[in-house]
């Protein structure tokens, strides 16, 4: 892993993951998403790793007029680097995935490292009442969802938005074997380095949250890659803080936000993106760590600067 005491923090401001009736403070419209992402940055979010949602329902989109209604406020009121999801939401078709990042050109997307199960289904038994109606059958279909992202699917992303607009990935590994296809990518000249990993953990389908399973990938990450790579932890749910705060104690980078967990602590919703990243920003700094900055971080990963991007 590339040596570094300054920590990025990644905040992920909405995503697909989550529906609305779980929390009132879920970010929707372009407004919102607006503000929250860019209080997220003022709190110290280096990196905003950005999905878009249906104003009149909360539903996940891949529109690129959605995204385009925030990204510009953000760019004029922060200097954080802007990363586009090209996950999207559950059933989009890669197509429909690529649309906004190949509209807007960021400095990042986020990039998954292989298909998978994808459950959402066990949050049926958490909601008491939903609120719209396309939530319930949202969940339930990821019952019987794999989550394409097949080695061609991972070529065209790389091709298309890296080696045509010189987009770098924050590449989403939700188990072991999306590790050893990185590596495979790496081998074969489809990605090169610095790579920024995201190693993800809680949710249904990837590796599990014990302490061991963080341990195990990051040695099989140190393994693979050496010194060519930048380490983030993400941790699903009530899971997020401790997996995180363990994580930068073994000299990992760290993703927080409302897209992997609505919750502050125990029984307490958080209010915005900027509380947990506050919260994180307090224990990285009990921890003897400083936050880096987004010019820190593009020099770190090799970004192409804001000034290149499309919006």
């Amino acid at each position: 892993m590339a040596a570094s005491r300054r920590v990025i923090v990644s905040c992920a401001v909405t995503g697909s993951i989550h529906v609305p009736s779980q929390t009132p403070h879920l970010p929707i419209t372009a407004d919102q998403i607006a503000e929250s992402a860019i209080g997220a940055a003022r709190a110290g979010a280096a990196i905003l790793h950005l999905h878009a949602r249906d104003p009149s329902d909360g539903s996940p989109t891949a529109d690129p007029e959605r995204f385009m209604a925030f990204l510009p406020r953000i760019a004029a009121e922060t200097d954080a680097i802007v990363n586009i999801t090209t996950g999207g939401g559950h059933r989009m078709t890669l197509d429909e995935r690529l649309a906004a990042p190949l509209r807007a050109r960021p400095e990042m997307c986020s990039l998954n490292m292989g298909s998978m199960n994808f459950g959402l289904y066990p949050v049926i038994d958490r909601v008491k009442t939903f609120d719209h109606p396309w939530e319930r059958d949202y969940l339930e279909r990821s019952r019987d969802f794999i989550f394409k992202n097949t080695f061609a699917d991972i070529e065209r992303i790389v091709r298309e938005l890296g080696e045509g607009h010189g987009i770098r990935f924050e590449f989403e590994c939700y188990d072991v074997g999306h590790l050893y296809t990185l590596a495979h990518m790496l081998e074969r000249g489809i990605v090169r380095p610095p790579l920024f990993i995201q190693t993800i953990f809680g949710i249904l389908g990837g590796i599990g949250t014990d302490a061991e399973d963080l341990v195990h990938m990051r040695r099989t990450a140190d393994r693979l890659f050496g010194v060519d790579y930048h380490w983030s932890i993400l941790g699903a749910g009530r899971h997020q803080m401790n997996l995180v705060t363990m994580g930068a104690i073994m000299g990992g980078n760290v993703r927080v936000g409302l897209e992997d967990s609505v919750y502050l602590g125990k029984g307490r919703l958080a209010e915005t993106n900027a509380d947990l990243v506050t919260k994180i920003g307090r224990i990285l700094a009990e921890l003897s760590l400083e936050i880096a900055t987004p010019d820190e971080v593009r020099q770190m990963l090799g970004l192409k600067g804001r000034d290149a991007v499309g919006f």
